[in-house]
């Protein structure tokens, strides 16, 4: 009977058909799958239990709802507001301010007196005037009398001389005195027009030490004081200064580049920096066709690369100030209405593409490519007269990356 062979000593052994070690190794294969497996079906039941889906085309793109508003495209400026009439008041002869009849604010109608200069001055050489006007006068009263007597002379020595009574020589001398005494009464004649144009002269200076308001307004400066002396031999002194404030002039700066944009009797509206929630309506009454001139120089129409000056134009518009809520040297923020349109369909302009189209998000995620027309079209909106409807969303833009949604272009 054959001894049984110790397990470790089995090389050069054929092993027999029941050795069973590949068998062992199978069956842990087996079990590392079965692991896995468990382990994957764990993970998809905690991704259940976590509420996981897949993601909406809501949460890929950003939308915006096609609303209904007024839309209207503006040419921005900026403008000072400054009465729509004034004048400078000052005073035509010399003398000391006696009377300053006014103080700001004052409300005044055209002819009233609202300052007075001494007039004693003026008052003198009226009354010097007139009388050497009157010994002018009696002079030439006294000369053409005398005119008179050297008419009947010349007469009686022609009729003398025609019988020899007189010599000749007497007659010629006659005649010489008439016509000495006819040229004295001329130079009379012109001294007595100058001296009534000097008369007229005073008493018009007379007249002005009466300084009344040439127009109805409201007093907004006062330059002089009473009891100043004032010199109007080389200039006009400034006493006040009177303005029409219910209704004021905006003066608006245009860019070059904006003015041609602009035409009179388009609509427009401002705000003031003091009241930007108020807004007020007017319509522009002129465009000044050269650029306004600086310094009091001659206006430049032409700026180069180097100097980098901006070419303004100025735009006139006036507006009611009824109430005085506008004063004089305000800032306005001025919008020029070029196009406007009531209650149309809106989108922002980043929906639109280079094509004109915009992409439109329907209910079952789908995404329609449409071709619209365009309407008033401002910086940041668009407005749309045909090809979307009131409610559709348009997409602006892409929120995170996902699986791509289902195109569809529509004519």
């Amino acid at each position: 009977m054959n001894a049984p062979v110790p397990p470790d000593d089995v090389d050069g052994l054929a092993l027999p058909p029941a050795w069973t070690a590949p068998a062992r190794r199978a069956r842990g294969s087996r079990r590392l799958v079965l692991g896995l497996s468990a382990v994957g079906l764990a993970a998809l039941g905690t991704l259940a239990v976590m509420g996981f889906r897949a993601p909406s085309a809501d949460s890929l793109y950003e939308t915006v709802a096609v609303i209904r508003q007024d839309i209207e495209s503006t040419v921005a400026a900026t403008g000072k507001i400054q009465p729509y009439a004034s004048v400078d008041v000052g005073a035509q002869v010399t003398g000391q301010l006696k009377h300053l009849r006014v103080a700001v604010g004052d409300k005044v109608t055209a002819g009233r007196v609202v300052a007075e200069i001494d007039a004693e001055v003026q008052s003198a050489k009226v009354e010097g005037i007139e009388a050497d006007l009157a010994r002018l006068r009696a002079e030439l009263a006294e000369q053409e009398a005398g005119l008179v007597f050297a008419e009947r002379n010349v007469e009686r020595h022609l009729t003398l001389s025609q019988t020899s009574a007189v010599s000749k020589l007497a007659f010629e001398t006659t005649t010489r005195d008439r016509d000495i005494l006819i040229a004295r009464i001329d130079a009379s004649k012109a001294r007595i027009r100058q001296m009534q144009a000097d008369l007229r002269a005073q008493k018009t200076a007379l007249r002005f030490a009466r300084i009344t308001a040439p127009m109805g307004g409201t007093v907004v400066s006062v330059d002089a004081k009473e009891g100043q002396t004032l010199n109007a031999n080389y200039d006009t002194p400034l006493i006040l200064q009177i303005a029409d404030l219910d209704t004021m002039t905006v003066w608006t700066d245009v860019s070059e580049a904006d003015v041609v944009k602009l035409r009179e009797g388009m609509p427009l509206w401002f705000t003031t920096l003091g009241r930007p929630d108020r807004k007020w309506h007017a319509t522009l009454r002129q465009i000044q066709p050269a650029p306004r001139r600086p310094d009091n120089k001659k206006a430049e129409t032409k700026t180069t690369p180097q100097s980098g000056n901006v070419v303004l134009y100025t735009a006139l518009f006036d507006v009611p100030n009824a109430d005085g809520s506008l004063r004089a040297g305000m800032t306005a923020q001025v919008f020029f209405v070029t196009a406007a349109a009531q209650n149309a369909l809106v989108v922002p302009v980043a929906s639109l593409n280079d094509k004109g189209e915009v992409r439109v998000l329907r209910e079952d995620g789908t995404i329609a490519v449409r071709k619209v027309e365009i309407g008033t079209r401002t910086r940041f909106l668009v407005g749309i007269t045909s090809g979307v409807a009131d409610g559709e969303r348009v997409i602006t833009g892409t929120k995170a990356a996902g699986p791509a949604a289902k195109l569809r272009v529509e004519s």
